[in-house]
């Protein structure tokens, strides 16, 4: 079990080409699983974690409805806005400057072979860095992400998740509003659940900004230690 991560900060980067590059990683290794099983060998497999800041753009899973996008694409171009229909679970979602994308590419094999634990994992990584601001944020029963407020008229969401896994390898992962402009949540019905607001970081602990980088290094520590591994 190889419990060492490739921890590559990409800093602001296009998303499609993020994606691609996703794609290629995850394909390295799904590519090995099936050479290592075909031919009886042992090779061992990788895992990243890669770490991003975007452009403005919204991006819709395989099982979301193009309904939850409420703008048009005249709109979209005038917004300095992307839009694409890609590979992971879940519905609509944005992601743009402001906000720390995480897309875990790892061999669930090299740590524990539980898709359900394994978002959990993630929800717990966020919870544990927003307490380290003084929140206490929460998961929300049968809505993936995390969430401050639950069960209260006031519920906001704070970070989204959404996966996809194949052969127990993972990608695409978790977005958290540390600076985000909540405007362009305007513009969606965030992972199609209606009548439910969506919230930043600096805004919840009264700053104009907090440091993206420092918000990444408690997320990584987090991280690290759920799932027993190292950085390299």
């Amino acid at each position: 079990m190889n419990k060492q991560i490739n921890l590559q900060k990409l800093g602001y980067k296009d998303y499609k080409e993020t994606w691609d590059y996703q794609e290629s990683l995850f394909k390295e290794i799904l590519d090995l699983k099936i050479k290592n099983r075909r031919q009886n060998l042992n090779e061992i497999t990788p895992n990243y974690l890669l770490m991003v800041e975007h452009p403005h753009v919204y991006t819709l899973g395989k099982s979301g409805d193009i309904k939850n996008l409420l703008i048009s694409e005249t709109e979209l171009e005038k917004r300095q806005a992307k839009y694409y229909k890609i590979n992971r679970g879940g519905d609509i979602t944005y992601h743009g400057p402001g906000q720390l994308v995480g897309y875990p590419i790892l061999d669930l094999d090299n740590f524990f072979t539980d898709i359900h634990k394994y978002l959990r994992f993630l929800e717990e990584c966020i919870i544990l860095t927003l307490k380290d601001y003084g929140l206490k944020a929460e998961r929300s029963p049968g809505e993936t992400g995390v969430w401050l407020d639950v069960g209260t008229p006031f519920a906001r969401k704070i970070c989204a998740m959404g996966v996809r896994a194949s052969r127990w390898v993972t990608m695409h992962g978790f977005a958290l509003n540390v600076n985000a402009d909540l405007g362009y949540f305007d513009h969606i019905i965030p992972c199609g659940i209606e009548g439910k607001a969506v919230t930043s970081l600096n805004v919840e602990i009264g700053k104009r900004e907090v440091s993206l980088a420092e918000v990444q290094e408690k997320v990584l520590k987090h991280f690290a230690e759920l799932f027993e591994a190292e950085f390299n």
